[in-house]
């Protein structure tokens, strides 16, 4: 027998062809994505006011009695005003809707309706209520009760949603419960059924905080289950072992710089993980500057010397090249061979390539996604890094592993991010953290600033340009639109390039080729552009050490994280650097955003805010991870929950790896949904 909850939609009354693909658009295709598309927030509808109490400017409900029929007025072309008086026993109220025909012969004068909706003070100074929600006197469905409010766009309302999940609530009678009853009862969490009905339609809000609680701790707990199931299945694939691993302490001592405490413990870590026999999967994570490009050298370089080739991967050919020329440098003097490959070098120098990549004669290989490509065939790759993690999908990272028989992946990222969310984005990898800055860098001065201080910053721009300095400037648009008055990159390049005649101002944007992106970052590289504007596609890019001005535009607009991603292509030099934020935002949110930016460096801090103020959904888009998005759990609010549904994913795990048990069945059928409809648990 079927479930029901596996049903098509349009098996629900009133739910035809039409409407279903109205549904379908927002992902709701079974009666099951219908119970799980939670409301966005409740409106108490319980208070009945009296008339008399009711006050300009709030939301209520009235129960009334129509005192004249509807009037039709027409005050403007394609403006129709209907209106109506409307009693209780209390005083009267004009009831107003703009542009509804359809209230038009719809009340009749001593007819009682339950009314919600905004009460306002007209020229006169009486009471009306503008487009209320109305409903006969006894027939209430959607009045005189707390009711769900969805997260809705399009030509779907909130009237049909509200009706069709009430439909789908009650033909979908008893639910199977999913969480086995001993997680439940340790975690004080709602049965399942109770749960559905008060997360849509709650007797009161205690009700519905009781039910949220449970949907939250259920999403958390499905998702890392799923992650566990992954990184268990990773755990337990044969690896090459790396017979010596003391020989990073070689490689150590030819450093021009001592390591720090924190990338000592993270190349032991991962030298530890080479040693075991099994397939290392681990994420290096650390602030721009931190030395997560020394720590992969070291392990690179014991790669090696165990007799294997290695192999980095980078986004873009612009930072593939500074890895192969950071890596030629530390391994100049130690006969190890380093063999660049990009989509951009001629055919020759690539056949070269080819042939000493699979003979051997290449030790370490550094590219962009030519790396992956058929013709590439490594002779003993044994160890990958693959840099700035969130520029590549798990697809491209999986062919380039599939290079070698099971090699370790070392993957970086400089995108600091709070454990907690840390935990969900890369549950199926072991993670390392880089939280400490090498002795003497220099923090950035960060100034956040309103129009009222471009002059002075157009001379601050000028004076260091002039002692031989460069400087970035970020804009949020591409070009001009009618619908915004953002800074754009074009028409700031072309009024910088006016204003600043002797300098050499440039222009970069995504909507550019690489090639002609990576010549201009080239030219900036080389000091031959003073003055690069830009849109964010400069956030992971080249390390240009003269450059020590950022100027960034409509900083309001910018996550926390991403500004301090933009700041970091500062500093990297001698000299002291500065961030200019020019914020236009007056509100309270961005007043804080701006003053984080201002008192702190640190990455994980601002990570944190960055959370904090705008929410997981915003933090960085979290798809590029291919990571569902989070329907009812704030990764900020709910921290605690997830810590508990953590705790109970690792027991569940250990208790039944694969979950084979059928206390686990429905837990295993909605963690193989989790990633679009992928197996997770073998």
């Amino acid at each position: 027998m079927e479930d029901y909850r596996f049903k098509k939609i349009d098996c629900l009354a009133g739910v035809g062809e039409a409407r279903a693909a109205l549904f379908e658009k927002k992902g709701i295709r079974t009666i099951e994505d219908l119970l799980y598309f939670f409301p966005r927030t409740h409106e108490d509808r319980t208070e009945i006011k009296e008339i008399a109490d009711c006050t300009a400017g709030e939301t209520v409900c009235v129960s009334i009695t129509v005192f004249s029929p509807v009037h039709e007025k027409r005050i403007r072309r394609n403006m129709t005003v209907y209106s109506m008086t409307a009693c209780d026993d209390s005083g009267a109220m004009n009831i107003v809707w703009y542009n509804n025909r359809f209230v038009k012969g719809q009340f009749m004068t001593g007819d009682k309706y339950t009314l919600f909706g905004k009460v306002t003070a007209n020229n006169r100074g009486k009471l009306e209520m503008i487009n209320p929600i109305y409903e006969k006197l006894g027939k209430e469905r959607f009045t005189g009760k707390i009711v769900p409010i969805y997260p809705l766009t399009g030509t779907l309302t909130q009237k049909v949603v509200q009706g069709t999940m009430e439909l789908a609530i009650k033909e979908a009678g008893r639910l199977k419960e999913y969480i086995p009853d001993e997680i439940r009862k340790k975690y004080n969490l709602a049965e399942l059924n109770y749960a559905m009905k008060n997360i849509h339609f709650p007797d009161d809000f205690k009700s519905y905080n009781i039910a949220r609680q449970r949907f939250v701790f259920e999403e958390l707990l499905v998702l890392q289950l799923a992650l566990l199931g992954r990184k268990d299945s990773n755990s337990h694939t044969e690896g090459i072992v790396f017979e010596d691993t003391m020989c990073v302490r070689e490689f150590a001592k030819t450093l021009p710089f001592p390591l720090t405490n924190a990338q000592k413990r993270t190349l032991n870590e991962i030298m530890r993980d080479c040693s075991h026999g099994l397939q290392m999967n681990r994420l290096v994570q650390g602030d721009v500057g931190s030395g997560k490009t020394a720590v992969a050298a070291a392990a690179i370089y014991a790669a090696v010397k165990n007799g294997h080739q290695a192999a980095m991967m980078a986004p873009t050919e612009i930072l593939a090249s500074q890895h192969y020329e950071t890596l030629t440098e530390f391994f100049k003097d130690m006969n190890i061979n380093v063999v660049l490959l990009t989509g951009s070098m001629k055919a020759k120098e690539k056949r070269l390539a080819y042939d000493m990549i699979s003979t051997g004669a290449a030790d370490v290989v550094v590219g962009t996604h030519a790396i992956i490509q058929k013709q590439v065939e490594f002779y003993d790759l044994a160890f990958v890094v693959a840099d700035e993690q969130h520029r590549f999908g798990v697809e491209q990272r999986a062919k380039l592993a599939a290079k070698g028989h099971n090699p370790h992946m070392l993957i970086m990222s400089a995108t600091p991010i709070p454990r907690t969310l840390a935990l969900i984005l890369y549950g199926d990898l072991d993670i390392s953290i880089i939280d400490e800055l090498p002795p003497g860098r220099k923090t950035v001065k960060t100034y956040a600033v309103g129009e009222n201080m471009r002059k002075r910053i157009f001379a601050f721009i000028e004076k260091n340009i002039n002692a031989g300095t460069q400087a970035y400037v970020v804009c949020p648009l591409i070009e001009e639109t009618e619908k915004s008055d953002l800074q754009n990159a074009e028409d700031l390049a072309a009024k910088l390039q006016s204003i600043f005649p002797k300098f050499k101002v440039g222009l970069m944007h995504g909507k550019m080729k690489s090639k002609l992106k990576d010549e201009i970052m080239n030219e900036f590289a080389a000091g031959n552009i003073q003055i690069l504007v830009s849109t964010t596609v400069i956030e992971v890019g080249v390390n240009v050490p003269n450059a020590n001005l950022m100027i960034i535009e409509n900083a309001e607009r910018f996550g926390l994280s991403q500004l301090h991603q933009l700041r970091g292509r500062v500093g990297r030099g001698s000299e002291q650097a500065y961030c200019v934020l020019f914020a236009h935002g007056k509100n309270e949110v961005t007043k804080k955003r701006m003053e984080t930016m201002c008192m702190s460096n640190d990455g994980f801090y601002i990570s944190e805010q960055d959370l904090k103020l705008r929410g997981p959904g915003d933090f960085f888009g979290t798809r590029q991870h291919g990571l569902p998005e989070m329907k009812i759990a704030n990764l900020f609010e709910d921290a605690d929950i997830l810590k508990q549904s953590q705790e109970a994913a690792q027991y569940i795990i250990a208790d039944d790896r694969n979950l084979e048990s059928e206390k686990y069945n429905g837990l295993k059928r909605r963690c193989q949904r989790i990633f679009d409809d992928e197996v997770i648990m073998n």
